[in-house]
């Protein structure tokens, strides 16, 4: 199995590596990128804790070879923030809802739940169950997640709002 060069953009930095063809994008990033944040539950996919953004979509990097993000843009959950540490608005939403819980899904659902309101920025209870429905939170029940992704929609449109 050969190596291969990649050139890729994470959380806005640029980076340059050679990796294995077969190096999944979660492990990538864990071990050679040291952002541990991007969690592995199942590595089938299913529990969407690996849940990042490519190029502004979730994906599970459990899922995906780092070769293929050749010249992406990624964003984990440690570059979700703003450059000065501040929250972002689904970040302040899960710490102020108590959607964290345990703490092992929460980067995936961050994730997830942010891609999710770019495509829907009003949504309904049932729709925010449906659009999150491929993350598994084995702690407890999800209303607090939901609270947390209802709070951030009204804060996103409330901040368009005063724009």
């Amino acid at each position: 199995m050969t190596d291969r060069d990649i050139q890729l953009r994470i959380n806005g930095a640029s980076r340059r590596d050679r990796v294995p063809a077969r190096l999944t994008l979660a492990d990538y990033l864990r071990e050679r990128c040291g952002l541990t944040g991007t969690h592995l539950g199942c590595e089938h996919g299913v529990c969407g804790a690996c849940t990042i953004l490519l190029d502004g979509e979730a994906v599970r990097a459990c899922l995906v070879f780092a070769v293929q993000a050749d010249g992406a843009e990624l964003t984990t959950i440690e570059g979700i923030a703003a450059p000065d540490g501040t929250l972002s608005p689904m970040q302040q939403a899960f710490r102020d809802h108590h959607g964290l819980q345990c703490g092992f899904c929460t980067p995936g659902f961050v994730l997830s739940a942010t891609a999710f309101l770019r495509e829907n920025p009003d949504p309904t209870d049932s729709e925010i169950r449906e659009g999150l429905s491929g993350n598994l939170c084995r702690c407890t029940g999800y209303q607090g997640i939901v609270c947390a992704v209802r709070a951030a929609a009204a804060t996103t449109a409330e901040s368009k709002d005063l724009s």
